[in-house]
């Protein structure tokens, strides 16, 4: 039986996508955070973990590319979730008496509009998840959860409320790495490259001189380097083809840091 884990609590979206890849077999265990849910699979009390990686609004889950980058861990598989943000209040609650909104800080930047219309007045507090606002509800306390949550006495809005209807977050399965080299229609990686001019335009020649396609590039700051980047590149390959082992071996080349990070689809 495999055992997961995922941000908790029950009903939160990470949940939902843990649901989804084990269809119907195995069992989840919730976690606090993100980091707790990696250390559960690095510690060995699970088989595998989910994190949400990308937004198609917000963009990347930057806190989940950094754990992804330094921890020991390989993503396998790859599942893009439709995002159904919904108001949630206590039943027979009216708009007007909310004075405060939670839930998770991605979800709050993704429903902006509704909020700034609809609930001008009140204060948006962050949590750790969208499921664990529904703990905070009360007569003047609303949340932000998935149109999947039900919630004895909870009533959620018949609308998403999301600014962005057409709206979704890609999440990825990870286990504990072991010299992975799978069978992939996707390579996920990251680099920090070499303090020179050209670098990166080297980096992605090889790529291009290859013919493979680059479907995701972003950077982030390398902590306590001011001035310094990791590059995420996703690209279209197999990883257990030898001529894409090669390519990739020319790219680390290139590169002062050189990590592959998953193989999927």
């Amino acid at each position: 039986m495999d055992i997961i884990s995922c941000l908790g609590p029950a009903g939160s979206y990470s949940e939902y996508a843990a649901k989804r890849f084990l269809n119907g077999k195995g069992r989840i265990v919730l976690c606090r955070n993100f980091a707790e849910t990696v250390d559960a699979l690095l510690s060995g009390e699970t088989d595998s973990a989910v994190i949400p990686i990308e937004n198609s609004i917000r963009g990347g889950v930057l806190q989940n590319l950094d754990l992804l980058e330094r921890s020991d861990v390989f993503a396998v598989e790859e599942l893009v979730l439709p995002i159904d943000h919904r108001l949630a209040v206590k039943a027979g609650a009216e708009l007007s008496e909310i004075k405060r909104v939670y839930s998770h800080e991605q979800a709050i930047g993704q429903c902006a509009e509704f909020l700034r219309t609809r609930l001008p007045n009140a204060q948006c507090i962050f949590t750790s998840s969208t499921a664990e606002s529904l703990s905070k509800i009360d007569d003047t306390s609303a949340g932000i959860v998935g149109a999947h949550v039900r919630a004895e006495g909870i009533t959620l809005s018949e609308e998403n409320i999301a600014d962005e209807k057409k709206n979704f977050t890609r999440f990825l399965r990870l286990v504990r790495r072991s010299g992975e080299c799978r069978r992939s229609g996707m390579i996920f990686l990251c680099a920090v490259l070499k303090h020179k001019p050209g670098s990166l335009y080297q980096l992605l020649r090889i790529f291009a001189d290859h013919g493979k396609n680059l479907t995701r590039i972003e950077s982030r700051p390398i902590r306590d380097v001011f001035g310094e980047y990791r590059f995420f590149i996703e690209l279209e390959a197999d990883l257990a083809d030898e001529k894409v082992g090669r390519m990739l071996e020319e790219a680390s080349g290139y590169c002062a840091q050189f990590k592959i990070l998953g193989a999927y689809r």
